[in-house]
């Protein structure tokens, strides 16, 4: 069954919850990019949708919302977010998630917020900052470029594999647990050491020479020295960190294209309103859910690095 949640009849999906009579409901529907219109559209009246049809129907479900780390906003470098913490979002896309887990949680239904940090692996769009780091590092292996001048690294993020994600899903819908539940590693990684592990694993030889960061460059790969610089072989990227993306790990705003070739810069702005640091607080996960991340970042690095390989 199609069906728009942010201009359908909450009667219409009543009348199919009642048909289908689900054990659990799992919202992962929304949107990551647009006005501030646009967003509240479709991660706010949506999700009031959801809720309303969950209130009228008599199957009794239980409802999974996949929340953001968006809705915290900027966080104290060094610190760990908890359940309990102010939310402070710093722009529209949070603002319009923090409005939807606040409808769930006065909803008076049996249901729990995931607020997952920085989703990463299989299935990261291109468009996304490290999908589009690894789309330019593919073109400068491809053209023979020995260097990729990247900026917007030094943002500090809690990334989490979405198969983690999933398992945090699955331990949910099984769970009592009510409220919010933070999902994410509990460690916070800068962009900048995400950069050189995708090198590593891609098997970039060259140099990553980080133009707005501290001096110096950032090693391709541990243990392997960079190819020398040559004159036309160099790319350029920008990548500014997103604190999350639920189903689609694109920010509202974001525009920008692939590096196309020396002297081409490309602009990944990621306004999550996240400042420069979120690491995730995940005791709550561990003791309502039994559940902790287990995937490690190089091997998520990897699965993003093999779809971006492979893309034609």
């Amino acid at each position: 069954m199609r069906f728009d949640l942010s201009n359908g009849s909450p009667g219409a999906l009543t009348r199919f919850l009642n048909a289908v009579h689900p054990g659990v409901v799992i919202n992962c529907a929304g949107a990551t990019r647009g006005g501030a219109r646009e967003l509240t559209r479709h991660n706010t009246v949506a999700v009031a949708t959801v809720c309303e049809s969950l209130r009228r129907s008599g199957c009794g479900a239980r409802l999974v919302q996949i929340g953001c780390s968006a809705e915290y906003g900027p966080s104290q470098p060094g610190s760990s977010t908890a359940e309990d913490a102010v939310p402070r979002p710093g722009g529209p896309y949070g603002v319009s998630k923090l409005a939807a887990t606040e409808l769930v949680l006065g909803s008076g239904l049996d249901a729990v917020v995931l607020r997952v940090f920085s989703p990463v692996g299989p299935g990261t769009p291109a468009g996304s900052p490290l999908g589009r780091l690894a789309e330019a590092m593919r073109r400068a292996m491809q053209s023979g470029e020995s260097e990729l001048k990247l900026s917007g690294l030094g943002v500090q993020r809690d990334f989490v594999d979405v198969r983690d994600v999933a398992r945090a899903v699955h331990a949910a819908s099984l769970s009592a647990a009510q409220g919010v539940v933070n999902i994410g590693s509990g460690r916070a990684v800068r962009l900048r050491e995400a950069a050189s592990v995708l090198a590593r694993v891609a098997g970039f030889g060259g140099a990553l020479h980080e133009i707005d960061g501290p001096p110096g460059r950032v090693p391709a790969a541990a243990g392997h020295i960079p190819a020398p610089a040559h004159p036309h072989g160099t790319a350029h990227a920008h990548a500014t960190a997103h604190g999350h993306a639920p189903a689609h790990p694109q920010a509202a705003g974001e525009h920008g294209g692939v590096p196309g070739g020396s002297g081409n810069a490309t602009t990944y702005p990621y306004p999550d309103g996240c400042g420069s640091w979120q690491q995730a607080d995940v005791r709550t996960a561990r003791d309502r859910l039994g559940w902790r991340s287990r995937i490690p970042l190089e091997e998520s690095l990897a699965d993003i690095w093999m779809e971006a390989a492979c893309r034609i």
